[in-house]
């Protein structure tokens, strides 16, 4: 297959301006055939920058699937409560999909989508992007090399960043989990992957602990005001206030989504800071998703896990412990490091190499455009898919034993933990 065509269902953040741009270096193995979005500014963006056929571009993604099957693939990029429903169509109509994460905020539905895909026998990617950076694809090979022995214990933490934290969870929109998801699912269930696919082994049992514990009412400055721009009497001082960090000149994220079709204007992105989400006070807020969780994890090839996200980190960086027979691996992902330390007689002899990764240009320090460059290869037949929809769905019911561990107080068995979902089933079962 020379060029494979795809869809986009969803031209937001995420499809429009992480994914998307892979085609703009790769016109020769993939084109655009489609694209459903409701914003019209960002999908006639779409259209103009992605060459796409007349009659093609649709406000509703039910438009596009109640057409014959015109592409290949498509990419579901939607808010998370629509990732199911969409997905679900795609399969029976025999769509290839890319899907962002989370499959879905309800651990019945991603086993639904599971059965569904493995009885039509339809290939599901969904977006655990860390996977396709040269910092984890690295670390991979050393453990897969014997660098440090056998693997016995890892310590990872997702330091979400204090910033990002408040745009993306207080203010954005995973800021409630019944309109999102839980924390650790929205943000983490990347982590959850990683761990699996590093280890090459399931998760066996969890216990976890958290809380929203700082973004909420009882710690507002005294006289604050709902909206930082309603004269806010610390704005000089607190680091959340939005126009100092939405109206500064870089436009990069988080700035640049302040609303949509602000861009640039500075009369647009201070109107949008006075009547839309990111411009109200962090403590002033209905947001009631964890800004701190801790989990703990046995595997079933033995190996235990502690697992960390904390939103109070001043950079956003996941950094990761691994303990083996005979050696460590000390590595951070913002700062592209890599420490391998093998033990030998005698104290600090030596034995250590630093490895510094070169991130891609991409987000996700080149996932983005690494999961592309995977996704695109197997639709053209030239790779296997090694990402499959069970494993993501494993990840998944990781997470979800994480919250049901943080809100009971109880260890889980992550078997029957799943055994138990899908004998209950869900509302939205597919028919």
């Amino acid at each position: 297959m020379d060029k494979v065509k795809i869809a986009l269902i969803g031209a937001g953040e995420r499809g429009q301006f992480n994914y998307a741009p892979y085609w703009k270096l790769h016109s020769h193995e993939m084109a655009f055939g489609a694209v459903a979005e409701p914003d019209r500014e960002r999908r006639e963006r779409f259209v103009r920058e992605y060459q796409i056929p007349e009659g093609n571009a649709f406000e509703r993604a039910e438009d596009f699937f109640a057409r014959p099957k015109t592409c290949d693939a498509v990419m579901i990029c939607t808010q998370d409560a629509q990732h199911f429903e969409y997905a679900c169509t795609a399969v029976r109509q025999g769509y290839r999909i890319l899907l962002e994460k989370p499959i879905s905020p309800d651990l019945g539905e991603c086993l639904a989508l599971q059965r569904l895909a493995e009885e039509y026998h339809t290939e599901i990617m969904v977006c655990h992007v860390m996977r396709y950076t040269k910092f984890y694809r690295t670390i991979k090979r050393l453990l897969e090399d014997g660098a440090i022995g056998e693997t016995v214990s890892i310590v990872h933490t997702e330091n979400v960043g204090y910033w990002h934290y408040a745009h993306s969870y207080v203010r954005g929109n995973w800021h409630r989990k019944e309109d999102a998801s839980p924390m650790i699912l929205a943000k983490c269930c990347h982590d959850m992957d990683i761990l699996c696919w590093l280890l090459g082994s399931r998760c066996k049992s969890i216990s976890s602990y958290g809380a929203l514990k700082f973004f909420t009412e009882a710690n507002a400055p005294a006289g604050s005001p709902k909206r930082c721009t309603d004269g806010c009497p610390v704005s000089g001082t607190c680091p959340y206030y939005a126009p100092a960090l939405y109206l500064s000149d870089d436009g990069k994220w988080p700035t640049a989504i302040t609303s949509l079709g602000a861009g640039t204007d500075p009369e647009k992105r201070r109107k949008a800071l006075e009547e839309g989400p990111y411009g109200k006070c962090v403590f002033h807020n209905d947001n009631d998703v964890v800004d701190h969780q801790v989990a703990g994890m046995l595997f079933e090839n033995g190996v235990t896990v502690a697992f960390t996200m904390c939103a109070f980190s001043n950079d956003c960086d996941r950094t990761i412990t691994i303990m083996g027979t005979e050696g460590e691996i000390r590595a951070s992902m913002d700062h592209n490091t890599i420490k391998v330390t093998r033990f030998g007689p005698g104290v600090k002899t030596g034995n250590s190499q630093v490895i510094t990764v070169v991130p891609g240009n991409a987000g996700h320090s080149g996932g983005d455009e690494g999961i592309m460059e995977e996704f695109v290869a197997i639709l053209k037949g030239e790779r296997e898919n090694t990402n499959t929809i069970s494993q993501s769905v494993h990840s998944h019911v990781m997470a979800f034993a994480a919250e049901e561990s943080r809100l009971t107080g109880k260890t889980v068995l992550l078997k029957e933990f799943e055994e138990r979902a899908v004998r209950q089933g869900h509302s939205g079962e597919e028919g």
